[in-house]
């Protein structure tokens, strides 16, 4: 029998369908007659006849005719919302999919898998998880380490020893002893209380990475947490049953405890959940329709499941990975604008940055000499200026390799830090199988990836801040000898001076999101954890200053493009002209005002898939081959895929990611 979950106002019904031939309208008005029947005022309708409606998709939100037979128009077990006239300009609406309706259209179910040993999860793995690359599976050695773990855990409640977390209460009822009977009632009332976070959920492809991110410490052996439960998680997340995280609450120890109170929230049945099925549902409507029962948590379990630095963490990949390929981007995008200002490629010599040997500053500089002018890639607009008058560039310019440079060696102290993190223990207590034992330790405190974190914001702040000076430089005729705002007929066009503007607001916000979470602490928990990391806001900040700094140089590069207009019939080298023309293959040249958000966020897009890196790397690689035979890049962001697979035993070389 075909059976179908119904939202009206906030609440969800299952409606079953016994015929074949009812309509999508009948399947609306037994949903609000269930409705109405469940309320003692009639939910505020006399009758069911007063009640008009549309029914839509969760999935979507595509809009139904209330005619059409259910079985052509839905799906059995698919996901709907009953919309009553009047409701959706109410203030108290309550509708099925959350601010930011996500496209289902775009997720895929993975084929392959990685698998999991709480040891060598990658920064690239874990991003890649997210984004629904992947299906997870635990290795042999990794199930055993979990099963000797549990015997542990066995043992303790058979010999009725006492143990926090396990026996007792939590944090300042660390001393109130559990009765053996109410142990898994502990378990379950931990996680609901702990539940408490509050603002917008984490989008799915954070959510994926958070879930994923907790099975590979659990698959460390050290948490106590059964196979059987662990198996239960990894068909949630292979399935994309994701739970409603909201993204503020955690202090960032004892662990980062609201938001992954609220992950195992949604594991056992309760709070709301997304699947790219049902969209946001009930959370034990979202299981039943992928065909998976609730985790029922066995003693200790629901402390494994919230206690650790996860959600730092996982934001933390995010981070990296993004400042990494906008970090390396951005030595692009300054190198055209360094073409367009007709500078000089003297301040890149080798020699020159043998004497401050920097990795970063190293590898910069020779990304710019593999861009601009040289005998493998001449430069028409390099030679038109090569006997000026001018001496040296403005230090926007000039100093890329020393401003740019420190960004990539932050980015790789900090890419090291979270891969740590990643493949670490973080609960409290731990389970030594080899010992027989638990020892309750501290390795939830997030100080390390909130430190770090904050310390790559500071970096990769600077990218936007020298972004905007040379955005300025470009815009002003003063400077850049170009058309004022780099348009013509400027008066009766304005040109790039808003988008200027703009780029300076963001890099004003930056300076503020700068300030270190990390140096604020409050005690919590009745001073029983009396210092905190703050790492949650210093996760989410990061990367608010990394979307910033990824928005600052998407106008500077349309900024550079743009000036290159002026400069024709005289071309740039070939890598530089295959950035323009990547450019403009989604923005066309500004030849009189128009409307320019859109044009921004096509150059944002550009950066964001690291489209620019994509057709540049190889003219810089082989420059390369060419200048340092047999060498490898010196940055860690300039890592090959070749090189990571190399690294990595869980992609193997067929894989195109």
């Amino acid at each position: 029998m075909p059976r179908y979950t119904v939202h009206v106002r906030g609440e969800w019904l299952a409606v079953p369908c016994q015929e074949a031939q009812l309509t999508v309208g009948w399947l609306g008005r037994e949903a609000v007659r269930r409705y109405i029947k469940n309320k003692p005022d009639n939910g505020g309708f006399a009758s069911i006849d007063d009640v008009h409606f549309l029914v839509r998709r969760c999935k979507g939100l595509g809009l139904l005719d209330n005619e059409d037979l259910l079985e052509v128009a839905l799906e059995d077990n698919e996901f709907v919302e009953v919309v009553i006239e009047g409701d959706a300009m109410s203030p108290d609406f309550i509708p099925s999919q959350p601010e930011g309706v996500y496209l289902y259209s775009k997720y895929r179910e993975p084929e392959k898998y990685i698998a999991l040993d709480g040891d060598s999860l990658t920064t690239e793995d874990l991003v890649n998880l997210g984004k629904g690359c992947y299906k997870i599976k635990l290795t042999p050695t990794a199930e055993k380490r979990v099963q000797k773990s549990r015997e542990v855990i066995d043992s303790i409640i058979k010999e009725k020893t006492v143990v926090y977390g396990i026996t007792t209460g939590f944090g300042k009822f660390a001393r109130t002893v559990i009765p053996i009977n109410k142990l898994q009632e502990l378990q379950v009332n931990l996680v609901r209380s702990h539940s408490s976070g509050v603002g917008k959920p984490l989008i799915p492809e954070r959510c994926r990475m958070l879930l994923a991110l907790r099975i590979n410490v659990l698959a460390k052996g050290y948490s106590g947490i059964s196979l059987e439960t662990l198996k239960q998680v990894i068909e949630m997340f292979n399935a994309s049953c994701l739970p409603y995280v909201p993204e503020k609450g955690t202090v960032g120890a004892s662990g980062d405890l609201a938001p992954l109170s609220h992950l195992a929230l949604g594991l056992i049945g309760e709070g709301k959940m997304w699947s790219p099925k049902s969209g946001w549902a009930d959370a034990k409507y979202v299981l039943e329709a992928h065909g998976l029962k609730p985790v029922i948590l066995k003693p200790k379990e629901g402390l494994a499941l919230i206690n650790g630095t996860q959600m730092i963490t996982s934001l933390g990949c995010e981070a990296v990975e993004r400042a990494s390929a906008i970090a390396r981007q951005a030595d692009i995008v300054a190198a055209l604008t360094l073409e367009v200002l007709k500078g000089t490629t003297k301040a890149f010599d080798t020699d020159i940055h043998a004497l401050r040997p920097h990795r970063g500053q190293i590898e910069v500089a020779f990304r710019f000499r593999s861009l601009l002018d040289s005998d493998h890639h001449p430069s028409e607009i390099a030679e038109s200026h090569r006997f000026c008058d001018r001496v040296q560039d403005a230090y926007t310019l000039r100093c890329c390799p020393q401003v740019h440079g420190v960004v990539n060696d932050t980015i790789a102290f900090v890419k090291d830090i979270i891969t740590i993190e990643l493949n670490s223990a973080t609960d409290n207590p731990m389970v030594f199988a080899s010992r027989g034992e638990t020892i309750s330790g501290g390795n939830f405190h997030g100080e390390y990836p909130a430190k770090a974190l904050d310390y790559l914001a500071i970096g990769i702040h600077e990218l936007a801040a020298i972004s905007e000076r040379r955005i300025e430089r470009l815009c002003n005729p003063s400077l850049s000898e170009l058309p004022a705002f780099l348009v013509a007929d400027g008066g009766l066009n304005s040109g790039f001076m808003i988008a200027h503007c703009t780029a300076a607001a963001l890099v004003s916000e930056n300076k503020a999101l700068c300030h270190p979470s990390s140096v604020d602490s409050l005690s919590t928990s009745a001073a029983t954890e009396d210092h905190v990391s703050m790492g949650g806001w210093a996760a989410r900040k990061a990367l608010r200053v990394i979307e910033h700094v990824e928005q600052v140089l998407a106008i500077e590069l349309l900024a550079a493009c743009q000036g290159i207009e002026f400069l024709r019939p005289l071309k740039t080298t070939t890598p530089l002209e295959k950035v323009y023309d990547l450019v403009r293959s989604v923005v066309r040249p500004w030849i009189k005002d128009r409307f320019m958000a859109p044009d921004i966020e096509a150059a944002h897009r550009l950066l964001l898939e690291q489209k620019v890196w994509e057709v540049a790397a190889p003219y810089i690689e082989k420059y390369r081959m060419e200048h340092i035979p047999e060498s490898r890049p010196l940055s860690p962001t300039a890592f090959s895929l070749q090189s990571l697979r190399k690294k990595s035993t869980k992609i193997p070389e067929s894989e195109d990611l």
